[in-house]
């Protein structure tokens, strides 16, 4: 498969990771087995990491927050930030971390039950860790938008509202 259709390839997938292989071949105008080839060999090179669904949260009846952590940290000799990032990625509450330009190095997306427990993680756990300076912690309150998917698109009328 050449590199375009490979690229192809991955971003269908990520739009929707439940094609099938043979509708995938279709669209890329390719046999299903350089598809399932293709998908092999990604997975293999750790290219594709991992299948898993968008999902409006609101809409399960388990309560569940997420908070945004701002983190500023002062790097260690000869690693960087990567030792403290990789300190951080192992606690289970934490869902991605990055390394940001910008006033604070790390951004840090956490999940918990509730408001406490993810007081408790930033306060026991993140703000103890050796080298974290500061965290600024950010709830979020309603999601609008995530991995491209819009939650709660009112395709009904998208006519502008026009008052007098």
């Amino acid at each position: 498969m050449t590199d375009v259709k490979v690229l192809e390839l991955l971003r269908l997938l990520a739009m929707d990771s439940r094609l099938s292989t043979q509708t995938l071949a279709t669209l890329l105008g390719a046999s299903q087995e350089e598809v399932e080839q293709a998908v092999q060999e990604l997975e293999r090179k750790h290219v594709i990491l991992r299948y898993s669904a968008v999902i409006d949260w609101d809409k399960v009846a388990t309560p569940r927050v997420t908070a945004v952590i701002e983190v500023k940290v002062i790097p260690q000799r000869e690693v960087g930030f990567d030792a403290i990032a990789e300190r951080i990625y192992r606690f289970p509450e934490v869902r991605s971390v990055f390394l940001m330009s910008g006033g604070n190095d790390l951004q840090v997306t956490v999940e918990g039950s509730d408001l406490q427990s993810i007081s408790r993680f930033v306060s026991e756990k993140l703000a103890t860790i050796e080298n974290v300076h500061s965290t600024t912690t950010h709830f979020m309150l309603k999601n609008y938008k995530e991995a491209g998917v819009i939650f709660d698109d009112h395709e009904d009328d998208r006519r502008l509202v026009v008052a007098p």
